[in-house]
């Protein structure tokens, strides 16, 4: 299998976002200022993320987000239907803010990249017109540039709004049916579009 394994890519991700997390977190000892956030749309869609964003100067922040969901979707009782979304994706920007860190308007570029599994969902923008009726699996990469805004909700809450435009590789393959069926050609596709779109609950120490 030339795409890297589902289930092993877990511990690499987790490892690259403690290890980013713990160096973003010691730079707050020259210039100060953490948050840790969530994705408000991923978690109602029962996709977990987690998000550390730090000041590394008087208007610059990183952040660096991280969306894992192992988990499939039974739609009836004998799997028949079954649907699909397994995601693991980090993805770094580096922010430029127009006013003070955490409040106001920013831009950014970012990077991104990851693994997926899916099968009988549509998903809006993707390339992939056939998602409801085939099996993917695959792994992308690519970045972009993106614009936000935070607002101050209180002493330590913040919300957050992150759009992003910019593209992806994203190298799959294909097979007929949930958990079965024959493995069709391989394929690539390049993908311009929507990289970002998160509306984030955050807090700031």
């Amino acid at each position: 299998d030339k795409h890297l394994n589902f289930e092993g890519v877990k511990i690499m991700l987790l490892r690259k976002f403690f290890l980013m997390a713990l160096g973003l977190f010691a730079s707050t000892c020259l210039f100060g200022q953490v948050a840790l956030k969530t994705n408000v749309p991923m978690d109602a869609l029962l996709i977990p993320n987690v998000g550390v964003e730090v000041g590394i100067a008087p208007k610059w922040t990183i952040d660096v987000p991280l969306y894992f969901n192992p988990w499939s979707y039974k739609s009836t009782e004998n799997g028949v239907g079954d649907k699909m979304l397994k995601l693991g994706m980090v993805a770094p920007e580096l922010r430029y803010w127009l006013c003070d860190k955490f409040n106001g308007h920013f831009f950014g570029v970012h990077l991104m990249g990851g693994v997926f599994k899916t099968t009988g969902i549509d998903l809006p923008f993707s390339p992939l017109d056939d998602l409801g009726r085939y099996r993917y699996k695959g792994n992308f990469y690519g970045g972009g540039v993106s614009w936000g805004h935070q607002w101050i909700l209180g002493k330590h809450w913040n919300l957050g709004l992150n759009l992003g435009l910019g593209y992806a590789y994203i190298d799959w393959e294909k097979y007929e049916c949930e958990d079965c069926g024959d493995k069709l050609p391989d394929g690539k596709d390049h993908y311009f579009g929507p990289t970002k779109a998160a509306i984030n609950l955050i807090y700031v120490f």
